[in-house]
C-alpha cells in the first residue's frame, strides 16, 4: 500500500517562497505519475502541477505556470514542488497524489477520474499572507 505524506506547509509573506515535499513509503514511486492538487475554502479542488514516472512530461495549471517546480527523486522516493512569488490566491490545503494508469502517465492531466483512483496524501496548509 502506498501512503504519502506532504510537508513543508505553513504561513509566508506575500512574494515568499516554500517548497512543499511529498513523501512515500510502502511502494517505490519510479511508476507513479505525480500531481499537486490544491483546494481553498469554499472553491473546488484544483490540479496544479503533474510529473509523470520517466519525467518527460511535466504539467502545471495557468495559474501556477512560471512561479511553481515540480520535480521528483525516486531514489528518495520524493516528489518536491517548488512555490516562488507567492500570493494570497495560493492560500489553500495543498495535496500529492500518485497514480499509474496509462492516461495519466501519457497526458499528466490535471484533472480526470484517474486522480479519483489513485493514492493521496493528507494535504498541508499553505497560507500566504501579510
Amino acid at each position: 500500500q502506498l501512503e504519502l505524506v506532504e510537508s513543508g506547509g505553513g504561513l509566508v509573506q506575500p512574494g515568499g517562497s516554500l517548497r512543499l515535499s511529498c513523501a512515500a513509503s510502502g511502494v517505490a514511486l519510479d511508476d507513479f505519475a505525480i500531481g499537486w492538487f490544491r483546494q481553498a475554502p469554499g472553491k473546488e479542488r484544483e490540479g496544479i502541477s503533474c510529473i509523470n514516472s520517466s519525467e518527460r512530461k511535466i504539467n502545471y495549471a495557468d495559474s501556477v505556470k512560471g512561479r511553481f517546480t515540480i520535480s521528483r527523486d525516486n531514489a528518495k522516493n520524493m516528489v518536491y514542488l517548488q512555490m516562488d512569488s507567492l500570493n494570497a490566491e495560493d492560500t489553500a490545503v495543498y495535496y500529492c497524489a500518485a497514480a499509474n494508469t496509462i492516461s495519466i502517465q501519457t497526458t499528466c492531466a490535471l484533472r480526470g477520474a484517474s486522480w479519483s483512483l489513485g493514492y493521496w496524501g493528507q494535504g498541508t496548509q499553505v497560507t500566504v499572507s501579510a
